[in-house]
C-alpha cells in the first residue's frame, strides 16, 4: 500500500487552503485593530485625556450633545440650542481638564 494516497493529498490541500484563508483574515483584522488603536491613541493624546473606555464614552456623549445643540439652532430653537451647547461644552471641558 502507498503511504501518500489520494485522500492524503486532498486533505493536505484543503488544510493548506484553510491555513491561507485564516492567515489572510488574521492579517486584515490585525491591521484594522492596529489602525483603530493608533487612531484612539492619537485622538486621546491630542485632547489630553486618558484612553480608557469611560473617557471615550464621555467624549462621544459630549459630541452628541453638541450635535444636538447645532441641530436645535438649525431648527430655530434658540433656548434649546443654547442649553444643549452649554451642556456639551461643559462635559467636554470637564473631560479635558
Amino acid at each position: 500500500m502507498q503511504a501518500n494516497g489520494f485522500f492524503d493529498e486532498i486533505g493536505e490541500t484543503i488544510g493548506e487552503a484553510i491555513r491561507v484563508v485564516v492567515e489572510f483574515l488574521l492579517g486584515i483584522f490585525t491591521n484594522f485593530f492596529g489602525a483603530f488603536g493608533d487612531f484612539i491613541d492619537g485622538l486621546t493624546r491630542s485632547l489630553g485625556i486618558s484612553d480608557s473606555f469611560f473617557s471615550i464614552a464621555v467624549l462621544v456623549i459630549g459630541l452628541l450633545i453638541l450635535w444636538g445643540g447645532l441641530r436645535a439652532f438649525l431648527r430655530g430653537s434658540i433656548i434649546g440650542g443654547v442649553v444643549r451647547t452649554v451642556l456639551g461644552l461643559f462635559i467636554l471641558s470637564w473631560l479635558m481638564m
